[in-house]
């Protein structure tokens, strides 16, 4: 059974401001940035189905980098082509990055600024509801039968408890998938749901054509960032120096990121302090805390270390120059594994094998989603976390942050109960994490 016909595809000029909004209000990691990108795209404008959307999330999870940012690529290709993607792509990125390079600076020059910390307290713990939304929302869509949920309890079990590669949880899930696809054909929505028309997919009805002639164009442009990603690095090597070791760093984290940020930061920290002695361990958990509360994806914690190393060596210039290779280096490889592969995996979109696996990779990112949910929830409402068995970490009852909570809980109350919306939802948290902060608390 269908809803009222499918809107119109929009023009691009309002795509752009839909992007620019998503990019603006994109705190708290993967999972509530999936959670926007879908109520804005799939609920409120009905620009791409449930199922489409599933279907570029699934295979995101595949590569290597930012998932949500790679994820908002791929639908911005799917709607205008190479230049929507790329559109979408950098609106993710831009204002948590101008955000990131500003404190940044604040830090390498002044140290901690507790107003701004106030400010990024009170947007953690709104964004913990959001997750939790998220969760609920993507969970009832994607876990249609015993065999999802299944695999959904065994990728959190692997991931929270038992510590495992990302990489490997995901494959395993994929392999499930694909071995039986008929116990994930309920997919896609929830039982009893009414399926809504899309823009997207009423238009591709329309015009089956319409992805083919997109495909060449999108792999011109995978190879052209291929090629901008490669040549500075390759330029700085013979010169050494900080820049050269930021440039070959982190093209290796460009290729090594399943999983998104958590996946590699016991690395990055190591190489970074240890190896390179960029930073400190202290002023890596200051970036990590940056990039946990501020828009965008959390890998931006690389652009962190890359300006604390370029600031070492050269101080305000070279901080700039820093964090400006480290982003170049990070994200044109997400770009290029998009153009490059999107148009194959839509190709493909019917195959009942394919779909199955990528079905799989939809009920372990429930999973995956409740991990990363618990875990940056831990870490927020608890100041202390100590070793538990396994992989696990149990929270100290005694470090029970109270603001937390009740900031946390105000949250809920205007996202659930009194319908302010996310801006404001984000908005009231802020503000009173400032306002405590001011008060001393």
């Amino acid at each position: 059974m269908t809803d009222a016909p499918a809107p119109p595809l929009p023009a691009f000029r309002e795509a752009l401001a839909v992007w620019a909004r998503i990019g603006l209000l994109s705190f708290g990691g993967p999972a509530a940035q999936i959670a926007l990108m879908q109520r804005e795209l799939v609920e409120e404008r009905r620009w791409v189905s449930d199922r489409r959307f599933l279907h570029a999330l699934n295979f995101c999870m595949l590569l290597p980098g930012p998932e949500a940012m790679q994820l908002a690529t791929y639908l911005g290709w799917l709607l205008h082509g190479v230049k929507g993607g790329l559109a979408a792509g950098l609106l993710f990125i831009a204002p948590g990055a101008a955000v990131m390079l500003a404190l940044s600076f604040l830090y390498a020059a002044l140290g901690q600024v507790p107003l701004v910390e106030g400010l990024f307290f009170g947007l953690s713990c709104a964004v913990l509801v959001l997750v939790v939304e998220a969760l609920l929302k993507v969970a009832r869509r994607a876990l249609c039968g015993a065999l999802p949920w299944a695999v959904a309890g065994l990728a959190f079990a692997a991931l929270f408890v038992l510590g495992l590669p990302f990489p490997l949880v995901v494959l395993g899930a994929a392999a499930i998938g694909a071995l039986a696809p008929g116990g994930f054909a309920g997919g896609g929505h929830g039982g009893g749901e009414r399926v809504r028309q899309a823009a997207l997919d009423a238009l591709l009805a329309r015009e089956p054509g319409r992805l083919a002639a997109m495909a060449p164009a999108a792999r011109r442009a995978g190879l052209l960032c291929l090629v901008l990603w490669l040549w500075p690095v390759a330029l700085l090597q013979p010169a050494g120096g900080v820049f050269a070791e930021i440039g070959r760093f982190f093209s290796l984290m460009a290729v090594v990121t399943f999983g998104g940020a958590y996946a590699v930061l016991a690395w990055v920290a190591q190489e970074a302090v240890q190896g390179y002695g960029w930073l400190t361990p202290a002023e890596m958990l200051v970036g990590l805390g940056l990039a946990e509360t501020t828009p965008g994806p959390l890998i931006l914690v690389l652009q962190f270390v890359g300006f604390l190393a370029g600031w070492a060596a050269h101080g305000g210039w070279g901080g700039l120059a820093g964090a400006a290779l480290t982003l170049w280096v990070t994200f044109l490889p997400c770009f290029a594994w998009i153009f490059l592969g999107a148009p194959h995996v839509e190709a493909l979109h019917d195959q009942p094998r394919l779909r199955g696996a990528l079905a799989g990779v939809t009920a372990a990112v429930v999973g995956v989603i409740a991990s990363l949910a618990l875990w940056f929830g831990l870490r927020v409402l608890f100041a202390r976390m100590t070793p538990g068995p396994l992989a696990l970490a149990w929270p100290d009852p005694l470090s029970v942050q109270p603001l937390a909570l009740a900031l946390a809980a105000l949250a809920g109350l205007c996202l659930f109960r009194w319908r302010l919306g996310v801006v404001r939802t984000l908005g009231v948290a802020a503000g009173a994490g400032l306002l405590l902060r001011l008060a001393g608390l």
